[in-house]
């Protein structure tokens, strides 16, 4: 329009750095960080230790758009570096911190990082994965070692007769709280990369996902807003830093001037004695995280005092686990999303009508997937022609996404960029449904889908029937190979403690075969007393289960015709 400009009185480039500064000039003195064994940090004192943290990731030698790494759990020095890095005008790069040397190696080389910052618990990795990197002739990155939170340590034990290696806290200190404040390097343009995210490697190995300035401060406001989250919130720290780094929530609790509460380990006694002792607020976490909640014991609980909300996502949480965990008093709001939309895409945004309905009900409407956030769009489509599938709850199709919190690409992989956003599309691969009134119920992976018999089987139904049994603590379904169907579902259990095993399995088959189309119910149960394989997020690695599966070979086939006379009477089922 005539007139109109564009300078530097009314543009800036979106970036979540900006939240820390407001933070620091908002609430000063408020707590920032907490966590055991070390002193609380104000929002005053994290923004100074980050510009003295940028000084020195700079002085190392680190230029704009270099990569640096994080190995590490949730401890403080994790939510400083979220800012540090890249007010140095750097990328970071959290890695998974159950890699083993092998795949910590792989991606170190992948990314090319200039330093990774380690956490001490995670050293011996480190340096074995380090070794192997410079065993292939590639230049491994400067080691940084974080000491903290570790009582009886002494990391340079460890490391005599090592590479040369810089501890984190005198790093800070050797860039001088005396000297001039760092220059921030602003980004020029709000679409330059502020992370590398490796996906979780379920069902293949990680692809590098890029972060934009733009999408992750776009994001952190959006996840913010799905969280229900005012000013000045408490938030413990369930979710891996790591994962979309925190669901962005890195730098969402910055925005809300929030306080952070770290903790190593994620277990029901260290959830319940967090939210007494900090009065948290809000957490996050993988379905696990909330059976950890509603089948902690007696001595783990503590009075909740007041309502806690959690957002979960990562896979669709069972209705009944929804259901247990109101009663204990957490308030969960179901989120979907991927590491290539930056965590949180879509939430089953609640409606006042619907709290007068039976808390059943209301825990089916619950564990739906929903609608998207701001500035996101979601469809159902069909693969194959694009076109959008009916809204009638029952036409399956692939969940796609578009937007501005859609991932810039996969680092060095064109091909799957291209694969991923052909047609305008994000395309997920997972496969669901959407409702009348818009709300997509997510049905499965389309590698996890299970096909019997030419019937299309969601493991996730199936799985919401089986935790639903009052024995079941964990459930997860794959397909088992079938001479006669292709395939049937196969049911891995873990059971609560007390449950008798010996006649679980027929127990457990003939409870879905009441509750479930006759193909549909597992024909085969196995009891895991260790408990379901999981990545780091709390995601059941099911291609592992798929291997077990495999493994089992077909049904016998006098099983195979017995099934085959249920089928008659699907249609009436």
């Amino acid at each position: 329009m005539d007139g109109a400009v564009l300078c530097a009185a009314n543009h800036a480039p979106l970036t979540p750095l900006s939240f820390l500064d407001r933070a620091a000039l908002v609430y000063p003195d408020r707590p920032a960080i907490v966590a055991d064994g070390v002193p609380p940090r104000t929002w005053r004192e994290t923004r100074a230790r980050c510009l003295r943290l940028a000084a020195a990731i700079a002085a190392l030698g680190v230029h704009r758009h270099d990569v640096v790494a994080v190995f590490a759990q949730n401890i403080p020095a994790v939510c400083e570096l979220h800012f540090g890095i890249p007010m140095a005008g750097a990328v970071i790069c959290t890695l998974n911190s159950r890699l083993d040397a092998a795949m910590a190696s792989v991606l170190l080389r992948h990314s090319e990082a200039k330093i990774v910052f380690v956490d001490c618990a995670l050293l011996d990795v480190a340096q074995d994965a380090l070794r192997i990197v410079s065993q292939s002739g590639a230049t491994p990155p400067v080691l940084v070692l974080i000491s903290e939170l570790l009582d009886e340590h002494e990391p340079k034990a460890k490391l005599q007769g090592s590479r040369t290696y810089h501890e984190y806290e005198a790093l800070l200190g050797n860039a001088g709280s005396s000297s001039p404040e760092f220059a921030i390097r602003w980004p020029a343009d709000e679409n330059e990369a502020i992370a590398l995210n490796y996906t979780s490697g379920t069902t293949s190995r990680p692809k590098g996902v890029i972060y934009s300035h733009r999408g992750a401060y776009l994001n952190s406001l959006a996840a913010v807003l799905l969280n229900d989250m005012t000013s000045t919130p408490v938030y413990l720290w369930t979710v891996p830093m790591f994962h979309c780094n925190g669901w962005c929530m890195a730098w969402g609790v910055a925005a809300q001037c929030g306080t952070n509460v770290c903790v190593r380990k994620v277990t029901a006694a260290t959830i319940f004695d967090a939210v007494a002792r900090h009065g948290v607020t809000h957490m996050g976490g993988a379905p696990t995280v909330l059976n950890m909640i509603v089948n902690a014991t007696p001595e783990e609980q503590r009075p909740v005092g007041r309502k806690v909300t959690v957002m979960t996502g990562g896979a669709p949480p069972p209705p009944k686990v929804l259901f247990r965990m109101e009663e204990q008093g957490f308030l969960v709001i179901h989120s979907y999303g991927l590491t290539e939309t930056y965590g949180p895409a879509t939430v089953c945004t609640w409606k006042p009508e619907w709290d007068a309905l039976p808390a059943e009900e209301r825990a089916r409407i619950k564990s739906r997937q929903g609608l998207h956030h701001h500035g996101l769009e979601v469809d159902v489509k069909d693969p194959a022609t694009m076109r959008s599938v009916s809204a009638d709850g029952k036409t399956m199709g692939e969940v796609m996404l578009r937007g501005n919190t859609v991932m810039s690409g996969y680092y060095k992989d064109v091909a799957a960029t291209s694969e991923a956003l052909a047609g305008g599309w994000f395309r997920s691969g997972d496969l669901a449904v959407r409702h009348e009134d818009g709300y997509v119920k997510v049905l499965d992976r389309s590698k996890d889908i299970i096909i019997s018999g030419g019937e299309n089987i969601s493991t996730i139904e199936v799985e919401a029937v089986l935790f639903s049994h009052p024995a079941v603590e964990e459930a997860a379904v794959v397909g088992r190979p079938d001479e006669y169907w292709g395939e049937t579902p196969c049911a891995f259990v873990k059971l609560r403690p007390g449950s008798a095993a010996a006649a679980a399995e027929e127990e457990l088959m003939a409870y879905c075969r009441a509750r479930l189309p006759r193909y549909m119910a597992p024909r085969t149960v196995v009891v895991v007393e260790d408990g379901l394989p999981k990545t780091a997020t709390g995601k059941v690695q099911k291609f592992e289960l798929r291997e077990r599966a495999k493994a089992m070979a077909s049904l016998p086939p006098a099983a195979a015709a017995a099934a085959s006379s249920n089928t008659k009477r699907r249609s009436n089922l």
